[in-house]
């Protein structure tokens, strides 16, 4: 008698390219192991064998949608333009689509479970926020370099910008009312004008 053969798991990839699907489809609430195993054909106890906890998927998830993102932004920071012009790349790059966004929808997730994550968990968390950080603060830098910013302290101007960014995206995300893609933007448009192009 021969020996059932056995279906191979799909491939890492694909695991959290239906997951984050699944976000931007039908919402975070309506992820779960059972509902994720159905779509990629794998029991929950099998994809709980892969990543362990919820957490844990939903983390690699992340770093998977951060890794796509941050090819993204090597790219168009890498481009010949004005640094200003790449600047507000970057920013259109980092405020959410919209209401309900999947990226953002899953970061605010993971950012509310990170109360209770181990120190690895936290620090992958933190090295997706540095990657961030370091490109902005790289940017900004090159502007001031070239004199088409204003002399601010790179890496200060950088923090103070990504938590104006981190604020107003929140709003975006959620869908708070008069806070939409566009108004936003225009907000850090005229934010950059005056801190970076303005004369003192």
């Amino acid at each position: 008698m021969s020996n059932p053969r056995r279906t191979p798991a799909p491939p890492r990839e694909r695991i959290l390219a239906a997951a984050m699907e699944m976000i931007a489809e039908r919402g975070l609430e309506k992820l779960t192991m059972a509902a994720l195993g159905r779509e990629v054909g794998m029991s929950s106890g099998h994809l709980l064998y892969y990543f362990r906890t919820k957490d844990e998927l939903l983390l690699q998830t992340l770093e998977w949608s951060e890794g796509r993102l941050g090819a993204e932004r090597a790219r168009l920071l890498t481009r010949t333009a004005t640094a200003r012009e790449r600047l507000d790349e970057y920013v259109d790059l980092y405020v959410p689509d919209g209401h309900r966004d999947p990226h953002w929808t899953l970061w605010l997730e993971v950012w509310n479970r990170s109360q209770n994550a181990d120190a690895d968990a936290r620090d992958r968390q933190a090295a997706i926020e540095g990657a961030w950080h370091r490109d902005l603060v790289a940017l900004i830098a090159q502007g001031v370099s070239r004199t088409e910013f204003r002399a601010v302290a790179p890496d200060r101007f950088a923090t103070r910008l990504r938590a104006l960014l981190d604020g107003f995206s929140i709003h975006v995300a959620i869908g708070l009312r008069g806070t939409d893609r566009e108004t936003i933007l225009g907000h850090v448009r005229e934010f950059l004008d005056e801190s970076l192009l303005a004369d003192t």
